[in-house]
């Protein structure tokens, strides 16, 4: 096991697992589940555990090429083969899962635009609600300048940020990270624990001589640290190793272990707590009673609504007395919580025509800051 030292795994209920092309392509062309193998019967252990997994996977523009007999590397042969390889791949998983396959494509525009960040957000979760396998890709067809090598790690991490995961998994080509080298440098050693994804770390990862690790590993630790400074730990196992890919299934791991800057909730609270609010919605006592109880904010306890925001905007939550109970955000822009404040959940398709959810705020996007009887703090 590549001399890694044995660590127990962070504490996990939902993850997401990042599985990179070569991983899963065939010499020959096309795609081969030698690897995939053992870690689909991870998913499946995990699953059975009452976990959660949602899987990033590469291998599309693999899975093209084993369909078509195409030479090139360009820019627009590449997203054709993508095209070509997306049901390819999504039935590759499909063969290794008896859960159902979902796939979701996704691009750096989803995860900027705050519409399309929430959408993406709910059908993720709405899928693990079901019990289906999300499998999330690039939408390489379309990508121009993010389609190459190891984006989809720094993808995957905004995956575990947009899904609340509580650890990142990375299989990669080797047992994890080194101090230098690994096939180069006979002294290399395996770090077991980085606590801190620092620019010098970054700078020496990313490649030559006595670098730390091979090729695509200066991707993964940006996207460890990414995930580091939203509270999610992350972990880099040698995917090729049945060994290691089995331990991990009883908590073992056998690779790199990336500490979390801060844990999730706090991560989340302090974001939250200090982003510009771009509006007010004044909630009767009823409602700031729930909030107490861990509730979400349902449109029937709104008296009225204040500011210009957009759905997923943050929003300050007041008493009928003007206390700031809670920030959070918005899952209706103004107008459209306007329409349906005072009104039952239940009202709401009836009155817009569309539904976003029942809560004008969802407790997973909301933070107490004083509790509504005595109006003392309660975010640290």
């Amino acid at each position: 096991m590549a001399g890694f030292t044995p660590q127990s795994l962070p504490h996990w209920r939902r993850a997401v697992l990042k599985v990179g092309s070569s991983l899963l392509a065939d010499a020959g062309g096309g795609l081969a589940d030698v690897h995939a193998a053992g870690l689909a019967r991870f998913i499946a252990q995990s699953r059975e555990q009452g976990r959660e997994v949602v899987l990033v996977s590469s291998g599309a523009v693999a899975a093209g090429r084993g369909r078509i007999n195409a030479g090139g590397d360009g820019i627009a042969m590449k997203q054709a083969l993508a095209a070509l390889g997306q049901a390819a791949l999504i039935g590759f998983w499909q063969a290794l899962s008896a859960a159902p396959v979902a796939q979701v494509l996704l691009s750096h525009d989803d995860l900027r635009n705050r519409r399309r960040y929430l959408n993406a957000r709910a059908a993720l979760q709405e899928l693990l609600r079901l019990g289906a396998l999300p499998v999330v890709n690039e939408n390489d067809t379309v990508a121009v300048d993010e389609l190459k090598l190891g984006d989809n790690d720094n993808l995957a991490a905004a995956v575990a940020s947009l899904v609340d995961a509580d650890l990142l998994l990375i299989a990669t080509d080797i047992g994890g990270l080194y101090s230098a080298h690994p096939q180069r440098d006979p002294d290399a050693r395996p770090i077991t624990q980085v606590d801190q994804v620092t620019p010098e770390l970054l700078q020496a990862a990313g490649g030559g001589a006595g670098a730390l690790g091979t090729g695509g590993m200066r991707t993964k630790l940006e996207a460890a640290g990414k995930a580091a400074s939203a509270g999610i730990p992350s972990v880099l196992f040698c995917g090729r190793d049945p060994a290691v890919v089995a331990a991990l299934g009883a908590g073992v791991l056998h690779g790199t272990l990336v500490a979390a800057l801060a844990n999730r909730r706090s991560a989340r609270k302090q974001w939250l707590g200090h982003a510009p609010a771009s509006g007010v919605l004044r909630i009767d006592a009823g409602a700031g009673a729930a909030l107490l109880r861990g509730a979400s904010l349902l449109p029937g306890g709104v008296l009225a609504v204040a500011g210009d925001f957009r759905r997923g905007d943050v929003v300050e939550v007041r008493s009928e007395d003007g206390i700031v109970l809670a920030r959070g955000q918005a899952q209706y822009n103004a107008a459209d919580g306007a329409r349906i404040a005072g009104r039952h959940s239940r009202e709401i398709e009836t009155i817009l025509g569309f539904r976003y959810g029942e809560a004008l705020v969802h407790r997973d996007d909301l933070v107490l800051l004083q509790h509504p009887e005595d109006g003392k703090e309660a975010m640290a």
